[in-house]
């Protein structure tokens, strides 16, 4: 095996001690030059480009903020992508080394002083371009780092507040009085049998915290005690029955009644929930029953509730506790 620059053996020591030091890159290389004929031309434009960019996104911010029209929105977010791409493309077509780069195989085994001047040479090569272009490079960080903030506005405020434990406990207590949407009291006699209605705990009806998961449908099935499921043998006095109207599938509002199957269905996806044992879903994608709300009647005859519903209402998430 002989040495690719000497043609020496590599262990012979007068080869070793006569190979030539490895040559350090000039800045004035042909490969090391920008492919542009007037460079400063060129970065005066990818500037431009890059502030372009970056008025564009926050232009973007802005108007989404103050719920503009989408096609302002989608004009000022469209242009700052095309500015800063344009501004990325130019800087490495017309700024960066030209190349190609070969360089001959050298002896591993060299002394220090080679080695040395091997590892300036990589350094001084790969550094050289960059620390032109550093008013470029900044440039470049703040579009790219103002549209990665712009870029959060749609995301965090289109998806709205975290839901919390809002789904854990609902509004429900021990002698909440069951009323309509306008507060009215359900009594004993309001509904016949076959009938279905929309209730809410008293003083909750028509609030944002409470209407979503407090909602639940009321109907009755007969003008006798129902039981639904061992152990609720008193959830369901003179045949009202009391269920979340939150889907246990997607959340949606399970608000039809089919009062010859005594299935409840949901209009989404058609998940069947059989209201005589205790809403076990007989058909579609609901995975649980609807949870289900004990009831009693008060002295003057009108509704009210137990006690809450002993579990989470609506669909399935990652912290829920029961099954």
């Amino acid at each position: 095996m002989t040495d690719v620059r000497s043609g020496q053996p590599p262990g012979d020591g007068a080869a070793g001690a006569a190979r030539p030091s490895v040559p350090v890159a000039r800045l004035d290389d042909p490969h090391l030059q920008p492919a542009a004929r007037h460079p400063r031309r060129v970065e005066g434009i990818v500037a431009l480009s890059f502030l372009v960019g970056i008025v564009c996104f926050g232009g973007f911010g802005g108007a989404y903020w103050l719920n503009a029209k989408p096609w302002i929105i989608g004009t000022f977010f469209g242009a700052g992508l095309l500015a800063l791409g344009f501004g990325l493309a130019a800087w490495g077509k017309y700024l960066m080394a030209r190349g190609p780069f070969v360089e001959e195989r050298h002896h591993l085994a060299g002394s220090a002083a080679e080695r040395d001047a091997m590892a300036a040479a990589l350094v001084q090569r790969t550094g050289a371009v960059v620390k032109r272009r550093r008013v470029l490079g900044g440039l470049f960080a703040a579009g790219a780092g103002l549209f990665g903030i712009v870029a959060l506005f749609p995301l965090l405020r289109s998806l709205g507040p975290l839901p919390g434990k809002i789904f854990d406990v609902t509004n429900w207590r021990r002698g909440s009085r069951l009323v309509d949407s306008n507060g009215r009291p359900v009594h004993v006699d309001t509904l016949e049998v076959g009938g279905i209605m929309t209730v809410f705990p008293e003083g909750w009806q028509n609030t944002d915290e409470g209407q979503a998961v407090d909602q639940t449908v009321l109907i009755r099935v007969s003008t006798l005690d129902t039981v639904t499921r061992p152990g609720r043998e008193t959830w369901g006095p003179q045949g009202y029955l009391a269920y979340s109207k939150v889907c246990t599938h997607a959340g949606c509002p399970v608000g039809l009644y089919e009062q010859q199957l005594q299935l409840l269905v949901c209009p989404c996806h058609q998940s069947m929930f059989d209201v005589l044992d205790g809403a076990v879903p007989r058909f579609g994608p609901a995975p649980r029953p609807l949870p289900q709300l004990p009831l009693r009647v008060d002295r003057s005859g009108y509704l009210r509730a137990q006690r809450g519903y002993g579990q989470p209402v609506g669909p399935g998430f990652f912290e829920r506790t029961t099954t």
